[in-house]
């Protein structure tokens, strides 16, 4: 009952805050213009991810019992906010924002919290830093790439919280599944307002924020005794955007278009995971869907890998791998037609014109 309770709570704060915010943007003009790169029309505004901090942080306010444990995520998660909202408001270099993720993800090392499989030495010690810093960093901005369509960023993330959420409880962490509870209503109380009209963006203070509680509550979490499990099973709960980066990043360095992490962020296009299923036909609503879908699948692949060993693990990931691959090549080979397809269409209508 007391789970229930704070959930609404959480849900309601956020439902009923996010129109205010949206109000806020609209009087300082806090708005995403369209762009040649960008899908919407018009200027929306942004600040939607200040409604889900707030729900997450009033939600808290409710169970204070054992938060010590989390005071590195919520000190390094509200950093990533204000600097996501200083570049929705100004705009900040990506030298900037990359320093800023990585102070951010050393403040939840600091706190002890950090991915623990390696020997106990200098070198494993080591090896363990390095790779939870690009774990944190990697998953928060795999959460911006995934704020491109209405819907797909907290749907996204409210999937991948409830499945945490599932598994932690099965394992005994009720904190950490309280966590993910409250952070899925947030995001499912912000939801509604940016698939409406008059919509509203989290914004990259939101998107940024919601990508590096999850790559906390990834690292915080002890999924399975086998340490093989312990790893995959946040891989495959966040296997969307880990796909979306891995994909998008190989594209674009095979296509020549950056050559180092500061061009990584800075670069913004339109060849995102969603942005080839909308090529392939599907509306907005329609590629939300499908990718929510596929976060619910392997979610369920998660908690069912959650009481295996490391051999079914294993099997896992590599049909994970194999999903994905077989999506990249209809994607890569469905752009490819309606590139050629966009191309004689223009050939036709040049011959057709009257001279």
């Amino acid at each position: 009952m007391r789970l229930v309770v704070i959930f609404s709570f959480s849900f309601l704060i956020a439902y009923l805050s996010t129109p205010l915010f949206r109000k806020l943007a609209l009087k300082f003009k806090i708005l995403d213009k369209p762009g040649r790169r960008k899908i919407h029309k018009k200027s929306i505004p942004l600040l939607g991810g200040l409604a889900v901090y707030l729900s997450m942080i009033l939600g808290f306010a409710l169970n204070f019992t054992n938060l010590r444990s989390l005071l590195g995520i919520l000190i390094g998660a509200t950093l990533i906010l204000i600097m996501g909202v200083i570049d929705d408001i100004r705009g900040l270099s990506a030298q900037f924002r990359l320093v800023g993720q990585v102070i951010a993800a050393l403040i939840i090392i600091s706190f002890g919290i950090r991915l623990s499989f390696l020997p106990d030495n200098l070198w494993g010690n080591a090896g363990e830093i390095l790779l939870t810093l690009i774990w944190i960093v990697g998953i928060t901005n795999a959460f911006n790439c995934l704020d491109g369509i209405d819907g797909l960023a907290s749907g996204t993330a409210a999937v991948s919280a409830l499945f945490f959420s599932i598994i932690s409880y099965q394992t005994h962490q009720p904190l950490v599944g309280l966590t993910a509870l409250i952070l899925m209503a947030g995001c499912l109380g912000f939801l509604p307002h940016n698939l409406k009209k008059e919509k509203i963006f989290l914004g990259d203070g939101g998107s940024t924020f919601i990508g590096f509680i999850l790559a906390g509550i990834a690292i915080l979490g002890n999924w399975a005794e086998d340490n093989v499990v312990k790893l995959i099973i946040p891989v495959l709960i966040l296997g969307v955007p880990i796909f979306d980066m891995t994909f998008t990043t190989i594209m674009r360095i095979r296509k020549e278009k950056i050559s180092s992490i500061v061009e990584w962020l800075k670069y913004a296009g339109k060849d995102h995971f969603h942005h080839y299923l909308i090529d392939l036909g599907l509306y907005q609503e329609g590629a939300m869907l499908f990718i929510c879908f596929i976060s619910v699948s392997f979610g369920i692949s998660a908690i069912m890998v959650s009481n295996e060993n490391a051999v079914v693990g294993f099997f896992s990931i590599l049909q994970a791998f194999i999903i994905f691959a077989g999506i990249a090549i209809l994607m890569i080979v469905g752009k490819r037609r309606r590139g050629r397809r966009h191309i004689h269409n223009k050939n036709q209508e040049t011959l057709d014109s009257p001279k």
